[in-house]
């Protein structure tokens, strides 16, 4: 276990896929006014796992696959983010609705990649594109009991117009990594910004 620096917030990452949004946190913020402890993955063939580890980061991975139940992988999942003692968890991709196990237990961040409370769960960036409203966008917010419902940290708009759907997500997927590097900063106040 790493021992944390007093000068230092913690965080731990939880994420599914490919880790790009890990890989932001990790370039811009850790070992800077940041430590991540640890990333936890739900799927063992997630990409973000050789990202972590050449940071030299902690990598857990809980497979929601071999759990029946949401509640039991819950407790797994809480058991390992507890014996990091993180000042605050982020959800950085992670796809994995949580029980009130998870919820009212581990204060976290997470990231939604439409302007909340628009298109809640997943697919938002297709209905989002698909929608009647001139812009998308991205939203952090606190994870509560209530699907994408926690109160909402930051948000940032994307205009849709003239973008295909590609240039519309990849605008999204880009925007999203700002949006959660300062969300995490603004969190912990400002950091020595």
């Amino acid at each position: 276990m790493i021992d944390k620096n007093i000068d230092k917030k913690t965080i731990v990452i939880l994420f599914s896929g490919a880790g790009s949004n890990l890989d932001a946190i990790v370039k811009n913020l850790h070992n800077q006014d940041v430590l991540v402890l640890a990333a936890i993955t739900n799927n063992p063939d997630a990409k973000g796992i050789k990202i972590a580890q050449d940071h030299g980061i902690a990598v857990e991975i809980v497979d929601s696959k071999r759990h029946k139940k949401r509640e039991e992988f819950d407790r797994i999942l809480v058991d390992k983010i507890k014996s990091y003692n993180p000042d605050l968890v982020v959800l950085a991709g992670f796809m994995r609705i949580l029980t009130p196990i998870f919820t009212e237990q581990i204060r976290a961040i997470n990231l939604h990649p439409s302007l909340l409370p628009r298109h809640k769960g997943l697919n938002a960036i297709k209905k989002s594109f698909d929608d009647e409203y001139s812009n998308g966008g991205v939203t952090v917010h606190w994870v509560s009991s209530c699907l994408d419902g926690g109160e909402i940290i930051l948000q940032e708009s994307v205009e849709k117009k003239g973008l295909s759907f590609d240039e519309y997500y990849n605008k999204i997927r880009e925007v999203e990594k700002a949006v959660l590097i300062n969300s995490i900063k603004k969190v912990f106040g400002g950091l020595n910004e």
